[in-house]
């Protein structure tokens, strides 16, 4: 028992000096702690303090800085406004110079043809404005008058003719010479030549006597480069001509239309003759009862009225219906005398227009044909296509118009005759009526 309690004592003071070796432990492990955090926190103060300076101090720098940059930026864009101005002014140095040049060039091309020379590649480009200025002054009042010189121009058969040339301005002129004296044309080359057009020889010697005359006979031109054509005036058969086949086909059939309506007015004017004199006579032999001699009164007189007033004395003891009937049956005999070649005529008028479209047609399609191999360059190759187009169109419609016109009045004079013949035939039967009833 008292070895156990020895033991335990043992076991119990062992614990006891370790569990105050390990308080003495701890303790000086606390305090060494406790003073490490007491240096940290030192430390740690003054790192703060020390990283808020360098702070301040950074920002501080990045506000220069950034008032540097601005400042920087400022007069960056005060440079390149500075520098796109001068670019500006360059530009306008630069244009203004070859706005001068090609003056300078415009003018020597154009005031070389009248023999004043400009130098181009003068040092000072502003004595040569200048000269060109004063230059074409000069000559701008040289051309915009009227003025004389001695000189040369063709005639009409080609012979070279010597005399006065009066210029007016720079857009026409006059020759003056023993040969001929008119207004002038371009001839090519510069050379003039004689207009073809009479009546200006007045004008030439009045403009040359610096006298205005009553009346120009002027011909305006561009300039003397090019030779300028005759003027030919245009016939009624060049007109003709420019239609081609189609043309003259639809004039064929207007003249054949025509010779149709002269006979018919010859068919109409045989028809209708004596109307009124054939229905005096048999009705002055009616109302003295001598019916039988009506019919002898009549019987050398031509015409279709005559055919029918005599059928209807021959047939005038009949019943009315029948005479009316026979009547009738007469006129209707005499209509185709009377409408003879009225609907052909009326056929001619129609189909006559149709043939002017038909030249329109193939006037286009030669036209087309033409640009297709030559193109349109050339106005005077398309002349022969657009011709036949409108003039066979204006043909046509010349050809037409009277054909209907006088057909339909032809139709009407000849319903005009059948009313008469139908008028004289029941007034003869209605006189004989009366008197035998």
């Amino acid at each position: 028992m008292k070895l156990i309690s020895l033991i335990f004592f043992a076991i119990f003071s062992i614990a006891t000096l370790q569990a105050n070796e390990l308080s003495n432990a701890y303790k000086k492990e606390f305090t060494f702690l406790k003073a490490q955090k007491n240096a940290l926190e030192k430390r740690l103060k003054s790192e703060r303090k020390t990283q808020a300076n360098e702070v301040y101090k950074a920002k501080k720098e990045v506000q220069n800085k950034q008032d540097k940059f601005v400042s920087i930026s400022k007069t960056l864009k005060n440079k390149e406004h500075e520098i796109e101005k001068a670019n500006e002014h360059l530009r306008d140095k630069t244009s203004n110079t070859e706005i001068i040049n090609s003056v300078i060039i415009q003018a020597k091309v154009s005031l070389d043809e009248y023999g004043i020379k400009i130098d181009e590649n003068a040092v000072s480009k502003v004595d040569t404005l200048k000269k060109a200025f004063l230059s074409s002054q000069k000559l701008y009042e040289t051309l915009s008058s009227v003025r004389n010189e001695y000189g040369k121009f063709y005639l009409l058969d080609g012979t070279i003719a010597h005399g006065e040339l009066v210029k007016v301005g720079n857009i026409a002129a006059y020759g003056i010479s023993t040969k001929a004296s008119g207004a002038l044309a371009p001839a090519g080359n510069g050379e003039y030549k004689l207009w073809n057009k009479l009546g200006s020889e007045a004008s030439a010697r009045a403009l040359y006597n610096k006298e205005t005359p009553k009346q120009l006979d002027i011909f305006v031109f561009e300039n003397l480069d090019k030779d300028v054509e005759y003027r030919e005036e245009k016939t009624l058969g060049d007109t003709i001509k420019g239609g081609g086949v189609i043309g003259y086909i639809i004039l064929g059939l207007g003249a054949f239309g025509l010779l149709l309506l002269v006979l018919r007015v010859i068919f109409l004017i045989g028809a209708g003759t004596n109307v009124k004199q054939i229905t005096a006579i048999v009705s002055s032999k009616l109302e003295v009862g001598k019916g039988e001699d009506a019919y002898e009164a009549i019987k050398d007189f031509k015409g279709s009225t005559a055919r029918v007033i005599r059928a209807t004395l021959r047939n005038i003891k009949r019943d009315r219906e029948h005479i009316e009937d026979i009547v009738m049956e007469n006129i209707l005999n005499e209509s185709s005398a009377l409408d003879r070649f009225g609907s052909f005529i009326l056929v001619l008028a129609a189909v006559a227009p149709l043939l002017g479209l038909l030249g329109t047609v193939t006037g286009m399609i030669s036209t087309f044909d033409i640009i297709t191999v030559h193109g349109t360059g050339d106005p005077k190759l398309l002349s022969g296509g657009i011709s036949e187009a409108l003039v066979t169109t204006m043909l046509g419609l010349v050809v037409a118009i009277p054909l209907l016109l006088l057909g339909n009045l032809l139709s009407g004079w000849a319903s005009s005759i059948k009313d008469s013949m139908e008028q004289s035939a029941l007034h003869v039967v209605n006189l004989y009526e009366k008197h035998n009833a």
